[in-house]
């Protein structure tokens, strides 16, 4: 892999991942100022989600694959293994540290817009309910996103699809679904609606960790054989020969 594709992939993978933090902490700012109900800011925030992610993974999946997710890229480096085609250890690493940073700066960018200082959150998330419920939410992420790359399907429909499974685990996990280790991080960052205290964020961690190895397993289980040329990558990315500088 070239320079110029190692910047492209990572830089695709920071932005995007900054970008999404940017809608899911902004729109949760935005709801807090113009809703005083709790159920009704929560709905705001889920449907800007929800169409922010499916946009990003159109935008920059035929870049990097648009993980935006660690616990994704990594699943993305062991089931590639066997094929050669998933993330090598070091571009992992790569795409991990552009994520969490991504994450964090994509935090303080909302902040910033809404005139809201940056500083670490006060809100306590973690109990044992809301852990179970990110088990749930990271392990049918997971799965969904290696179902629907096994099956060859199409970018708009994984764009869709993994837009709108986010916006309904708003609602149906405990935790309103973080499901995602670098955005867990960046919204540390943010002492607002969307924020999460240093120490809630801990168990989340490992509940996606965790989360994450149940949605491989469900999915190997479920979806054994490969229907495309990539392994795993949640939309196809560009070839090397299309990245190559001219």
């Amino acid at each position: 892999m070239t320079r110029t594709s190692l910047f492209r992939r990572t830089g695709a993978e920071f932005l995007g991942t900054g970008l999404l933090v940017t809608v899911v902490v902004g729109s949760g700012i935005a709801a807090q100022n113009l809703s005083s109900d709790t159920g009704l800011q929560l709905l705001e925030n889920s449907i800007a989600t929800a169409m922010g992610l499916g946009a990003l993974i159109l935008l920059f999946g035929p870049v990097s694959g648009a993980h935006f997710n660690p616990v994704v890229s990594i699943a993305d480096s062991l089931l590639g293994r066997r094929s050669r085609n998933g993330l090598g250890l070091p571009l992992l690493s790569a795409y991990v540290v552009a994520q969490v940073a991504g994450a964090v700066g994509g935090a303080v960018l909302a902040n910033a817009m809404f005139e809201v200082p940056t500083a670490v959150s006060t809100t306590d998330r973690a109990t044992a309910g809301t852990v179970l419920g990110e088990v749930v939410a990271t392990a049918g992420l997971v799965l969904l996103i290696i179902g629907l790359a096994r099956a060859g399907r199409s970018v708009p429909v994984v764009a869709a699809a993994v837009g709108s499974y986010i916006g309904a685990a708003y609602w149906f996990t405990s935790s309103t679904s973080f499901a995602n280790p670098a955005v867990t991080i960046g919204r540390i960052f943010t002492d607002t609606f969307a924020g999460i205290a240093p120490g809630s964020a801990l168990p989340f961690l490992v509940a996606q960790l965790f989360g994450a190895a149940v949605g491989v397993g469900l999915a190997v289980l479920l979806f054994p054989h490969v229907t495309t040329a990539e392994d795993l990558v949640a939309v196809p990315t560009l070839t090397e020969t299309e990245e190559s500088p001219s």
